[in-house]
């Protein structure tokens, strides 16, 4: 069982940067993936980036490509998104989220936190 929460969202102007937090706790950290999410409303939830805990493997979408990092804190058990040149589209609830390695589905998730860029 992994536990997750999300901290760091909120508003910025376009352009501006946040930074989420999402703190594990529970299971073998090496043995699971971390990804971030985020929906908006009326669109389907998108994987925007995702990192092995206990690798230096890491996933972007082509959407953030260039513009968000994804990085861990292994002595923290803390997954961050670092996210700049924030755009009004970017908006939405953004949700970490763990799955096993070498597994399809992500099966624990955040409460998720909202960002809201504004133009």
């Amino acid at each position: 069982q992994v536990q997750l929460g999300e901290s760091g969202g909120g508003s910025v102007q376009a352009g501006g940067s946040l930074r989420l937090s999402c703190q594990a706790s529970g299971g073998t950290p090496s043995m699971y993936v971390i990804g971030w999410f985020r929906q908006a409303p009326g669109k389907e939830r998108e994987l925007l980036a995702a990192i092995y805990v206990g690798s230096t493997s890491t996933y972007y979408a082509d959407t953030v490509k260039g513009r968000f990092t994804i990085s861990r804190d292994n002595a923290r058990n803390t997954v961050h998104l670092q996210m700049n040149s924030l755009k009004p589209e970017d908006s939405a609830v953004y949700y970490c989220a763990a799955k096993w390695r070498g597994t399809d589905e992500y099966k624990y998730w955040g409460q998720g936190t909202q960002v809201t860029v504004s133009s």
